[in-house]
């Protein structure tokens, strides 16, 4: 489904690669974690996979591949056509990625605006669905919202909508319970596992939280200043971490949170 061959990425006012030598490979359904401290790399893999990399700010080697289609060297137009329809993006502070002045139901809309030619009641008609599917409630009443009228959990979820509207193949989720408190981010969590089980749809799930990733990840990777140190079951790299950095990793999750786990409370 989504293939990263030897990926390295070296911007031009840095000193050593973000990226170096990055290979993954996500399956069809399946959910892959993506897990490193800030400024590991796991960020910029993701805008490499997304078609959001600065080209001209830094150079780059190596594949990337979605269902058989190389993604990191095409021309950015093509790669707006495929990213576009193909691959959904969720980031970590929807109040900054969203636009304060137009509302929720047109941003869901606009993904469709632009890639389909479905016209103006279709495309209400889909946004209004993915609302409802990610349990905002009265999505007609939050279709005419702004972003500033919706609480942090529910911009979450009106982000996921618009990522999700068009029926990609990949989400990408780059931190997005970061800025949650605890019951919403496991109300997001839940909700992104439904979404797997009942469209299909694969996700690369970025964060800093190895106990997050584990909760809903099936496969987890781990990377360190721009490297891949680790990566395997989620429940083998949780309980027997082979790398010093992922025991470190494990070790920095609060021991009350690390024994719910072992008692199957997730």
């Amino acid at each position: 489904m989504l293939e990263i061959r030897d990926l390295h990425i070296k911007f031009h006012n840095r000193e050593r690669e973000a990226v170096s030598g990055v290979s993954l490979t996500i399956h069809d359904g399946e959910i892959l974690g993506l897990v490193g401290e800030s400024g590991s790399g796991k960020s910029v893999t993701a805008m490499s996979v997304a078609g959001l990399l600065p080209r001209k700010q830094c150079s780059y080697s190596g594949a990337i591949y979605l269902d058989g289609a190389e993604l990191l060297h095409i021309d950015r137009k093509e790669l707006r056509k495929k990213q576009g329809k193909a691959i959904g993006v969720v980031f970590q502070e929807p109040m900054n990625a969203m636009d304060p002045l137009m509302t929720i139901g047109k941003q869901v809309e606009e993904v469709l605006r632009i890639h389909t030619t479905c016209s103006r009641e279709e495309r209400k008609r889909l946004a209004l669905e993915a609302l409802a599917a990610v349990d905002l409630p009265d999505p007609e009443d939050i279709y005419g919202k702004y972003p500033h009228e919706l609480s942090g959990g529910m911009l979450q979820r009106a982000m996921i909508a618009a990522a999700i509207v068009i029926r990609p193949k990949l989400l990408l989720l780059d931190e997005p319970t970061t800025a949650l408190d605890v019951t919403i981010q496991a109300q997001i969590l839940e909700l992104l596992k439904r979404l797997n089980k009942e469209s299909g749809i694969s996700m690369l799930f970025i964060s800093h939280n190895l106990n997050v990733v584990r909760k809903l990840c099936s496969r987890v990777a781990v990377m360190q200043r721009g490297v891949l140190v680790e990566e395997g079951d989620v429940e083998t790299v949780f309980h027997h971490p082979q790398h010093p950095y992922t025991q470190h990793l494990i070790a920095a999750i609060p021991r009350r949170e690390r024994k719910e786990n072992r008692h199957g409370t997730k």
